[in-house]
C-alpha cells in the first residue's frame, strides 16, 4: 500500500482528509438509496489525480494534471438497475444521488429496506509502492522523456522522427455496500512509451516500445525498462520495418510470440468469457461449461493478484478482493468472470471482476490480466517446426465480434518462417480468424510464458479500464493470413 501522499495527493474523503466519509454517514445514504424499495445498493466514491508528459521532435508538447472527484450510486431490484452520481461531495448531492438512484431502479414509491451493519473488508496489497510517481518533479518525468528521445535518435541515423510520453495516476476508492461490506484502496498507475519514425530511400516506418503498471519511479531501475530501452526498443522495431517485404497471403501456420501476443486472447476470446454476455446469450461460450472448447493444451487464467501487473486489483469496484480464476482448463470451459449482478444470475459467487472506469460509470464484468499458461515445448522448437509461416511479434489493432468470436488483427511487427528460420521482416499482415477455432487448432506450447510490459486498456460499453496479457510461445496449425503477396 502507498503510505507517504502528501496532502495534495489524498481524497478528501481519507482519514485525514478533510471530509471523512465513515460508516454512519454510509448508512444514512445507503438507507436514502433503498427507500423506494430496491433490494441492494452500493456506494463508489473516487479521488483521483492524473498527469500527463509528452515530448515530440524535443519539444514539450503536453504537460497537464487534473483532479476527479465524486461519488457513484447504484441501487438494484430484481433485474433492474438504477445509477446516478455526482461530481460534489456537499450532503445534499450525496443525498440527491442516492435517491435518484433509487428511483430509477425502482420507478418511484417508499418500501424502506434495512441496511445491513457495515464492517471493513479485509485486503491483500499487490502494489505497494513506496513513492508514487506523481512525488517525482515535473523535471524527473521530462528528464526520462528526453533519455528516450536520445537513444532512439542514437540507434540509427536513419531515425527521423521520436516521439515519448508519460502517464500517471493515482486513484482511491472507497466503497460501501447495503450488505454490509465496506472496502478502500489506493491505485497507482503509470504507463511510458516511444515512437520512432525511420526514413530510408523513399520508404517510412514506425516503431513502438514502452511499459508500466502499478508503479512508481522505481519501474524505470530495471536495465531492460529504463526510458532508454524504450526509446531504442521503438528504434530498433521502426528500423528493422524499413527492409519489411509484402506479406504473403492464406492459410498457413502461424507462431505468436510471448507476451504481447495475449491481446489476440484478451480480445477473441476473454471478452467471450465475461459473464454478462453469456448472461445475454450473445456469447459463443454460452451454455458451453464443462464442454472441451480449445485444444487440451490450454489452460486460460485471468489474475488479478500479480504483482505491480497493470491489470492488479486489490479489490475489485464492487467491493470484492481480486482473484486468481481459471477459465479454461487442459481446454474445457469451467468459469466465466463475474460481478455481483452475473453471480446471483449463474448462483455462484462474483470473482473480483466487477469493474468500472469510473464512478460515473456502473460496473461490469472485466478482465484484469489475462493469460495463456506455458506449456512444455522449446520455444525454438516451434519455430524450427514450421516449414513456411508467420511469426506475429506485435499487434497494433484489431476488431473482433464477441458474438460469434470472428476477428481480424493487424501485425505491427511480423517475420517470415522458412524452413524453420526467421527470415525477412513483413508488412501489412492481418490475422484473420474466429477465437474459439484458432484455441482449438494450437499444437504446440511454449515453456516460455511472459506478462507483457503493462501498456493495454480495454474499452466495453464506453468505459476503459487498465488490463494486462500474456501467452507463452504458441504455435497455430493454420490461420488465414491477410497479405498483398499470394
Amino acid at each position: 500500500m502507498i503510505t507517504t501522499l502528501p496532502a495534495a495527493l489524498r481524497a478528501p474523503f481519507s482519514p485525514g482528509g478533510g471530509q471523512a466519509i465513515d460508516a454512519q454517514l454510509a448508512n444514512r445514504l445507503l438507507g436514502i438509496a433503498l427507500d423506494a424499495g430496491g433490494d441492494y445498493a452500493d456506494l463508489y466514491f473516487e479521488f483521483c489525480v492524473a498527469a500527463d508528459y509528452a515530448l515530440e521532435e524535443e519539444q514539450i508538447r503536453t504537460l497537464g494534471r487534473g483532479i476527479t472527484v465524486g461519488l457513484g450510486v447504484r441501487v438494484t431490484k430484481g433485474d433492474a438497475t438504477g445509477y446516478a452520481y455526482c461530481e460534489d461531495l456537499a450532503w445534499e448531492r450525496m443525498a440527491h444521488a442516492a435517491r435518484t438512484a433509487g428511483q430509477i431502479a425502482v420507478g418511484g414509491g417508499h418500501a424502506p429496506v434495512a441496511v445491513a451493519p457495515i464492517a471493513s473488508v479485509a485486503l491483500p496489497s499487490f502494489y505497494a509502492v513506496p513513492v508514487p510517481s506523481l512525488m517525482a518533479s515535473a523535471h524527473d518525468k521530462l528528464a526520462l522523456l528526453r533519455a528516450a528521445d536520445r537513444a532512439a535518435r542514437a540507434y540509427d541515423p536513419r531515425i527521423v522522427k521520436v516521439e515519448a510520453a508519460f502517464a500517471e495516476s493515482i486513484k482511491e476508492v472507497l466503497l460501501f455496500t447495503s450488505d454490509g461490506r465496506m472496502a478502500s484502496d489506493v491505485q497507482p498507475l503509470m504507463r511510458f512509451g516511444a515512437r520512432a519514425v525511420a526514413e530510408d530511400n523513399g520508404k517510412r516506418q514506425t516503431g513502438s516500445g514502452g511499459g508500466g503498471g502499478r508503479y512508481g519511479m522505481d519501474y524505470f531501475t530495471h536495465a531492460t525498462r529504463d526510458a532508454a530501452a524504450h526509446g531504442r526498443e521503438a528504434a530498433r522495431v521502426a528500423i528493422a520495418m524499413l527492409d519489411a517485404r509484402d506479406a504473403p497471403a492464406g492459410e498457413m501456420t502461424v507462431v505468436l510470440g510471448p507476451g504481447d501476443s495475449g491481446i489476440l486472447l484478451h480480445e477473441a476470446v476473454g471478452h467471450g468469457l465475461e459473464a454478462d454476455f453469456n448472461r445475454k446469450q450473445t456469447s459463443n461460450y454460452t451454455g458451453q461449461l464443462g464442454k472441451l472448447v480449445a485444444s487440451p493444451l490450454c489452460t486460460v487464467v485471468d489474475d488479478g493478484t500479480i504483482v505491480h501487473s497493470r491489470g492488479a486489483i486489490n479489490v475489485d469496484d464492487e467491493g470484492y478482493p481480486g482473484q486468481n480464476n481459471v477459465l479454461i482448463e487442459n481446454g474445457t470451459l469451467v468459469g466465466y468472470m463475474h460481478d455481483r449482478l452475473s453471480a446471483k444470475y449463474y448462483g455462484g459467487q462474483p470473482t473480483g471482476n466487477g469493474r468500472r472506469e469510473s464512478f460515473r460509470s456502473m460496473p461490469l464484468p472485466r478482465m484484469t490480466n489475462t493469460f495463456l499458461l506455458a506449456g512444455q515445448d522449446n520455444p525454438d522448437d516451434i519455430v524450427k517446426s514450421v516449414k513456411r509461416g508467420v511469426y506475429a511479434k506485435r499487434f497494433s489493432g484489431g476488431q473482433v465480434n464477441i458474438t460469434n468470436g470472428d476477428f481480424v488483427f493487424s501485425l505491427s511487427e511480423s517475420y517470415l518462417i522458412e524452413d524453420g528460420v526467421l527470415t525477412a521482416p513483413l508488412k501489412g499482415v492481418n490475422l484473420i480468424g474466429n477465437g474459439p477455432d484458432v484455441l482449438r487448432k494450437v499444437d504446440m506450447l511454449g515453456a516460455d510464458f511472459e506478462l507483457s510490459d503493462g501498456v493495454w486498456n480495454c474499452g466495453k460499453d464506453g468505459q476503459s479500464v487498465p488490463v494486462n496479457v500474456g501467452t507463452p510461445t504458441i504455435r497455430i496449425a493454420s490461420i488465414t493470413v491477410g497479405g498483398t503477396q499470394a
